[in-house]
């Protein structure tokens, strides 16, 4: 979470309309009574009252630490192009001078920076439907599955009904892990496409050609259909 996002929650709602005002206050008006200068007091106190509601927001998550060497492809291509995007726009931010113009592209970056950590779940989840995939090895159970209906037909039997069944209900489960593998790969890959376009028009952010506003819109639309996106393989993952 950036600093934005963890200010406004209902978490520092609540610590700022709580005791501390109280505690700002009341320290404040101590050390007037003890003839601090009047300003010099209640600067103290707004700075203590700052400073206890500062502690008592949520605290920033760590962001994962992201290896796409340990992935398998198509995701360790994915994600290496999403780390390459992301450090171009840390380039692109890092040369414009400072001023409010910077402030704003640099929280714009964290925000897509969160993106990628949402893009890294998606690769990673992806990754394991594959490798699923592969220790269902579908390869080896079209042989099996014609092998037992080769001598279902030469002897029928429940059993060899039942085996038939069983092997089939395997092939079955490895498409619909395959089909999974194949939206989601889509999706992510759409979803790096708007994240180079973004990326170049930062640039145009940064000479004053485009607007800002409706560029920190376009990168939050992008950052929520991130979400989601692994939202929606967590959700196929726990089904």
């Amino acid at each position: 979470m950036g600093l934005r996002d963890r200010f406004y929650t209902t978490k520092t709602a609540k610590a700022i309309l709580s005791w501390r005002i109280l505690l700002g206050a009341g320290v404040g008006v101590a050390l007037g009574a003890a003839g601090l200068a009047i300003s010099a007091a209640i600067g103290i106190g707004l700075v203590l009252y700052a400073g206890s509601v500062a502690v008592a927001m949520p605290q920033g998550a760590s962001r994962p630490a992201i290896d796409p060497f340990v992935l398998s492809e198509p995701w360790r291509q994915l994600i290496q192009g999403a780390q390459g995007s992301g450090r171009k726009l840390r380039e692109t931010v890092g040369g414009t001078p400072a001023g409010p113009l910077k402030d704003t592209l640099q929280g714009i970056a964290d925000q897509l920076e969160r993106g990628l950590g949402e893009a890294w779940e998606v690769a990673k989840r992806g990754d394991e439907i594959d490798d699923a995939v592969r220790r269902l090895d579908p390869t080896a159970l079209r042989s099996k599955l014609a092998t037992l209906q080769q001598r279902a037909s030469g002897g029928p039997s429940p059993e060899a009904d039942s085996a038939v069944q069983s092997v089939e209900r395997q092939l079955a489960s490895a498409d619909r892990l395959k089909q999974q593998s194949k939206h989601t790969a889509a999706s992510l890959r759409l979803t790096q496409t708007q994240l180079d376009e973004l990326v170049a028009r930062a640039s145009e952010v940064r000479v004053g050609t485009f607007d800002t506003d409706t560029y920190a819109k376009d990168v939050d639309e992008l950052v929520i259909k991130l979400e989601a996106l692994h939202q929606a393989v967590q959700e196929a993952h726990t089904a």
